[in-house]
């Protein structure tokens, strides 16, 4: 349940080091700033753990719990079962293709897997590219009436040869979230597994895969506070299940190491307890007694309370425009889209708008953001594709006025000259 519960926002900023560099930072879906607490722990990795796990000496020993201490603090964050459920990997586009590329021995010619439409491209093309290989890719469209996935859509794609359907939590560009659990439950009834990317979902809202059903699910720790470093969770009986990437030596019972080829990137790993350290502390200032995990739930709470806020703000101004095109819900009912808020300008070039926005000190983003297929399935790819405000929960509301001022600035100064810019991902 919803509390009234307000976080501290003076404490909440003093957590992240980056935002004393007088920058205002909407463009927290391309990769959020990072917690001092993940910092200090990949500096006491560095300095007092630096070696290589499996060694009988003492140093070589801390090394090893350090890692199941990243481990045990991804389990609570996403609520797995047990730490061998947790992947580390360089990114999420790295994870979802070692996965794929896991799944080779199960998967045969005429075999079929679907993907989504509205997916970034790293839960696309991995499945994609097995095509290769005889697999059928078959896609799941948007409704472009409501921006909605429809399972009365997905129902006709499946058959006895599908053996997967890939999905985001929520939408990079749209900012929608999708029902998990529903589509879950749907998939299972009918023998497939469900891969979820959850990349634009992790840092706003509390994950729980044993409450989402999902079969694998992966995130990005660079965009959820911590350094470029990626989460997967799998089922455990669905893990070993998979092929080993690592040494041949490594079978298919060592979980989840042959998973993660030349072992993960013990420093980083180490960083997810300094996520998790924040989170509970948030939680404890709001009240929240109880495990780590009831904390984790206590913090997420008042992170969607006032990103709820931040969002309904800029919305609002977007909606009082007779010359904007929200691409997504222009409304946040009961909580169902996140703080990523895509739009475009009549007649306006987005590159030229983010131009003029950076002389302001303030980071937003245009372009398709690697959502490329989305793009160009609802017609935005031409005057730069779309503006995007990406905030979190260290975003205020003086930081949003900030930008609608500075939008009505640059709007009601006319038309620019167009400027060929690099459109990032």
């Amino acid at each position: 349940m919803m509390t009234n519960a307000q976080l501290d926002l003076d404490f909440v900023r003093s957590q992240f080091p980056g935002l004393d560099r007088g920058w205002t930072f909407f463009d927290n879906a391309g990769g959020s700033q990072i917690l001092k607490g993940a910092l200090e722990r990949i500096n006491t990795f560095l300095i007092e753990k630096n070696v290589q796990i499996g060694g009988s000496y003492a140093v070589s020993q801390d090394a090893a719990k350090a890692l199941h201490e990243a481990r045990m603090a991804a389990m609570y964050l996403v609520n797995a079962h047990r730490p061998e459920e947790i992947v580390f990997g360089n990114s999420t586009t790295a994870l979802l293709q070692n996965l794929a590329r896991a799944m080779a021995s199960q998967l045969a010619p005429g075999d079929e897997i679907v993907v989504t439409v509205s997916d970034h491209e790293s839960n696309i093309g991995p499945w994609d590219r097995l095509q290769a290989a005889g697999v059928i890719l078959k896609i799941w469209p948007l409704n472009v009436q409501t921006l909605a996935l429809d399972i009365a859509d997905l129902e006709p794609l499946l058959s006895e040869r599908t053996k997967m359907v890939c999905i985001t939590h929520a939408s990079n560009i749209l900012g929608s979230i999708n029902p998990i659990r529903k589509i879950a439950d749907f998939v299972h009834a009918r023998g497939i597994k469900l891969c979820v990317d959850a990349v634009a979902y992790a840092p706003h809202r509390a994950i729980d895969v044993q409450a989402f059903d999902a079969d694998y699910y992966v995130f990005s720790l660079y965009k959820t506070f911590g350094p470029h470093y990626a989460v997967m969770y799998g089922r455990y009986d669905l893990l070993l299940q998979l092929d080993t990437l690592y040494h041949y030596f490594y079978g298919k019972d060592k979980v989840p190491g042959k998973l993660e080829p030349g072992n993960p990137n013990y420093e980083l790993a180490y960083s997810t307890c300094g996520i998790v350290d924040y989170l509970c502390e948030l939680g404890s200032r709001l009240g929240k007694t109880g495990g780590t995990r009831e904390k984790i739930e206590g913090a997420f709470e008042a992170i969607t309370q006032q990103e709820d806020a931040l969002t309904e703000r800029l919305l609002s101004y977007l909606r009082s425009r007779n010359d904007c095109r929200i691409i997504g819900q222009p409304f946040n009912r009961d909580s169902q889209r996140v703080a990523t808020i895509s739009f475009r300008f009549d007649g306006r070039d987005a590159a030229e708008i983010c131009k003029a926005i950076d002389e302001e000190k303030i980071a937003v983003r245009f372009g398709d953001f690697h959502s490329r297929r989305l793009a160009e399935y609802l017609a935005i790819t031409d005057r730069g594709g779309v503006l995007r405000v990406s905030m979190v929960h260290y975003n205020t509301l003086e930081e949003v006025d900030r930008l609608t001022a500075a939008l009505d600035r640059i709007l009601s100064a006319g038309d620019g000259t167009d400027t060929e810019l690099h459109r990032a991902g």
